[in-house]
């Protein structure tokens, strides 16, 4: 084997490995997730909770989860429906009443160190112009959003971060993604893994050895 092809197998094989090392992880985001219930399926809400006015009747729901987008996004769990949600809360003149599912994730979806709460339903009985945020905001207190307006908490959980990147595993297939329920995550690391490390060590120990049966082969 000449030296030329030498170098060029030990490229190659690098190449392969920062390219492998690179697909393994994509970027997703820790957050809270906003549903609507419609036709008995959740879709995610073309509006913020704090733009969208939801009619009497309407069964609207909240999800934290890491997720990369709103297709990625996990929705909330459990049967959903206004008539059981809202069976107790009578109507009142110039109100509206708003069925509310918060589902806080699972353990894998929390922030490290915090528990997520289980998910529950309230139903929210609020004048008949307010909005989502408002309609939360009267069944789930503590809220917190950042200087951007982003929902970061709902009944203070979780208790820090608002919508951090985390790294979440390689985006899987259609059929991979359609049977997961949640979605694992670690926090972002920065710098090489330890994987990739070992990575190029292998291969910069392989291109050695190439080299040296080279030079081992010359008269």
């Amino acid at each position: 084997m000449s030296r030329r092809r030498t170098c060029a197998l030990v490229l190659s094989l690098l190449l392969l490995v920062l390219g492998g090392a690179g697909q393994a992880r994509a970027v997703g985001y820790r957050y809270w997730s906003f549903w609507d219930l419609t036709g008995g399926k959740w879709t995610y809400a073309t509006q913020g909770p704090s733009t969208a006015r939801p009619s009497d009747g309407d069964v609207q729901g909240f999800r934290f989860a890491v997720s990369a987008d709103s297709q990625d996004a996990s929705k909330p769990r459990g049967h959903a429906d206004f008539a059981s949600i809202c069976a107790k809360t009578p109507a009142r003149a110039g109100h509206k009443r708003v069925a509310l599912v918060i589902d806080s994730g699972t353990a894998a979806d929390a922030p490290g160190g915090e528990t997520p709460p289980a998910p529950r339903t309230v139903c929210a009985r609020v004048p008949a112009d307010a909005t989502t945020a408002e309609a939360l905001a009267t069944v789930a207190k503590p809220l917190r959003y950042d200087t951007n307006a982003l929902l970061c908490a709902i009944a203070g959980y979780p208790g820090t971060g608002c919508g951090e990147q985390v790294a979440t595993p390689h985006t899987p297939s259609p059929t991979t993604a359609k049977a997961k329920s949640t979605s694992t995550s670690e926090p972002a690391r920065h710098g090489p893994s330890l994987g990739l490390l070992a990575g190029v060590v292998a291969v910069a120990a392989l291109g050695g050895a190439a080299v040296w049966q080279t030079r081992r082969r010359r008269p």
